[in-house]
Order: C-alpha cells, then structure tokens, then sequence
C-alpha cells in the first residue's frame, strides 16, 4: 500500500501542473514520478493522479524508446478506442438502411415518420444487436451528409409547354410600364388569419421567463373571425397597400382592394397614368376564368378612366408573383410571434412592415361583407369591353373603360 503521505504529496504537485501538460506531457511525467519513487511508485502516481497503472506503463516504455511514438503524436498509430462504426462494420449500411426515403416511406416501416429522430434510430440499431448512442447516430448522420431538413414547396406539377415563354411575356410588359411611368403592379390574398389570442409562429423580445401567454388551442372564434389580408405591391415603386377584409375572399373584394390602392396610393403617384398593369396568379379570388373578376375590373375601368391590362402567371407558378418574395413574406416575418388578437393589431402589424431596401406599406381595414357565389349572367358578360392578347389571350388581356 503507498504511503498516504507519499500519495498526497504528488497529487499536490500534479495538481499545480496538471492544466500545462497534454495527454502526452501527463503520461509521461507520470512515468517519471512514478520511476522516482522505485518499487511501488505505479500504484503511488496512479492513487495519487487517478491515472491508470496501465498508462504509466506506456509512459515508462516511451521514455525508454523515445522513437516508438514518433515525433508530434500523442498516441502510437491506432491508439485509443476504436470508433463504433470500425468496431462493427455493418452499421453504416444498417443506418443507411433507416434513413434511406425508399425504406421510410414504405408504410410497413416503424420508423416513416419518425426517422428524423437519432433516439429513435439508436433503439432501432440496439435491437438489431448495434452497440450505439443517439449522440453517435447524430455524428454518423451528419458525417454522411444528412440533416434536419424541413418540406420545401418546390414541385409544381406538369409545366404548361409555354411556361417560360409567358413569364418572359409579363417581363416585357412590366419594362413597357415602368419605360412609360406607368404603376405595374402585383396582386394576390396573402393567407387567411384566425383572429385571437393565439399562437403566432416565430419568436420576439419579451422579458426573461415572461413570455406571452396565449390558449392552448386554436379554435377559431366566431365572434372575432378571421382576417383577409390582400395585397397590391407597386413593383418598380417598392410600397404596397393591403386591404384587411372580414367577409370573403371574392373577385369583388380583390378589384375593391385595386381600387383602393389606385384612390390612396396609385393615383398620387401615377396620376398621369392611361393604364395600370396587373400581374397575378391563375387561380382565387383574381382567376382570369371568374366572369366577376372581369366584370368588377370593368366597372373599375369605368370608374377610374384607366385601361387595366391583365397578365397571369401560368397554373402552378404562383410563387413566382413579385408580392409572394417582395412583400407577403415580409409581413410574416414582422409579426412574428405576436398573436392577431382582432382587427386593428392586424392592421397596425402590416402598416408597419419595413426592410432596408426601402419597402413601405400602407394598411387599411375593409369592413364590408362580401357576397359569395354572385353571378354574372351572358348578357353582363357581353357588356364586358375585353380585349385578348394574341398570345394566350386567356391569361393576357385589356379592360378597357366604355366611351
């Protein structure tokens, strides 16, 4: 048994150098003390330092073959433990096997929605006799070059064979406007928001351990009702205006937003101006296919004295429209994590929307009730002064105002 004094004297001395040595500069210090003291000396350094005997073995030997490590090495080649995927060669396949996206849609596997998760994958691997960690299944995945990776909206169906060549189109247009200071806007309804004190995606500066408190579910209120944000982005001026509605999302409420950009913003700019350009997607409350939408923009051709020419973006290409990138995503950045408890918060929430390249919005709140399912009889139809593009004169076309 090393005597107690012994053992106490070269734990405080190693103590008082341990943080200057490396692994090596310990070991073989530790092998030094330990040759000092003679017989008995390993169990004194290795009681004392709580480094194993079998360490300051490799320490004396290295002293005694100063060439066995090789100059700047910690440890011989192939020292240390060897890592879980060396120990057991089948692993990676096995891992692989797991988070390959043919095996986990397959919907016999355990694991289709929960592969993302390493716990998961660990406790898969130890039933298959694996001797692994969640950590490791982490370390293993990203070294192969996986990550956590969310859905991307990218596949948009069958392309139109003129896909490209209509996006080219509206290119054009937009730079005949904006040659002649003519507005060439962009339009659509940004999506739909239940009203209340409820959570709100993303995060904001609240006191520490004060966060807002909001309910546990997301019932709509029927009292408070959802919000309608549609806007009207002004492409080469960089401001939008977006009417907050309370009713339904209509072809009526989209030209009533139109209109109200062209009274409060558009006019005041443009007011020159003998045609405004409208860029929008196929589909909703701007469908080129709606008779309402070219009814309403007639009766606003009439109102306003202007020729409102049409351009939609081909099916499936929405996300393509200026205000989705410019404007839309923007707002939802700015109200991130404050819940939409009514109207006004909403309004106010947009109307302060700004980014240092210069953007700037003006809300409104629209409280009229907008009537679903409203026809357009032929005869109306026939009173519509439309005039088609030569090219895809479905998604091209003029409004143009009577007399």
């Amino acid at each position: 048994m090393p005597d107690k004094q012994v053992v106490t004297w070269i734990r405080d001395k190693y103590r008082s150098i341990v943080s200057e040595l490396d692994e090596r500069g310990r070991r073989r210090w530790a092998a030094m003390e330990a040759r000092s003291l003679g017989w008995g000396g390993i169990s004194a350094v290795a009681q004392a330092t709580g480094i194993s005997d079998r360490t300051i073995r490799n320490g004396v030997r290295e002293i005694d073959d100063p060439e066995s490590l090789g100059p700047n090495r910690q440890r011989r080649p192939g020292g240390g433990r060897q890592s879980r995927e060396h120990e057991q060669e089948n692993l990676l396949d096995a891992l692989n096997a797991l988070v390959e996206p043919t095996v986990r849609g397959d919907p016999m596997s355990p694991l289709r929605w929960t592969c993302k998760s390493t716990r998961l994958l660990s406790e898969t691997l130890q039933l298959q006799g694996f001797a692994i960690s969640s950590t490791k299944v982490g370390s293993l995945l990203k070294a192969q070059g996986y990550s956590l990776q969310s859905n991307r909206k990218t596949v948009e169906g069958k392309q139109h064979p003129d896909r490209n060549a209509q996006f080219e189109f509206i290119s054009r247009r937009v730079k005949a406007r904006q040659r002649c200071g003519e507005p060439a806007i962009s339009i659509d309804t940004k999506k739909k928001e239940t009203l209340g004190n409820l959570k709100n995606p993303g995060k904001t500066y609240r006191r520490k351990k004060n966060p807002k408190k909001v309910k546990t579910h997301d019932f709509p209120d029927k009292e408070l009702g959802k919000a309608i944000p549609y806007g009207v982005y002004d492409i080469a001026g960089n401001e939008a205006g977006v009417t907050v509605g309370v009713g339904h999302d209509t072809a009526e409420f989209a030209v009533a937003a139109i209109g109200r950009w062209w009274k409060r913003m558009g006019r005041r700019k443009y007011g020159n101006a003998r045609r405004v350009l409208i860029t929008a997607d196929s589909g909703g409350s701007n469908s080129p296919r709606t008779r309402l939408w070219l009814w309403e923009l007639q009766r606003l051709a009439d109102r306003t004295g202007l020729i409102f020419e049409a351009c939609h973006y081909p099916p499936g290409t929405s996300k393509w429209n200026k205000i989705e990138h410019r404007l839309f995503c923007h707002i939802t950045r700015n109200w991130q994590g404050e819940p939409l408890e009514n109207l006004e918060i909403v309004v106010n929430l947009i109307g302060a929307t700004r980014t240092k390249e210069g953007l700037e919005v003006k809300a409104w709140l629209d409280g009229r009730k907008y009537e679903k399912g409203r026809k357009v009889t032929d005869e109306e139809l026939e009173q519509i002064n439309i005039k088609r593009n030569p090219f895809h004169g479905e998604w091209n076309y003029e409004i143009r105002p009577w007399g």
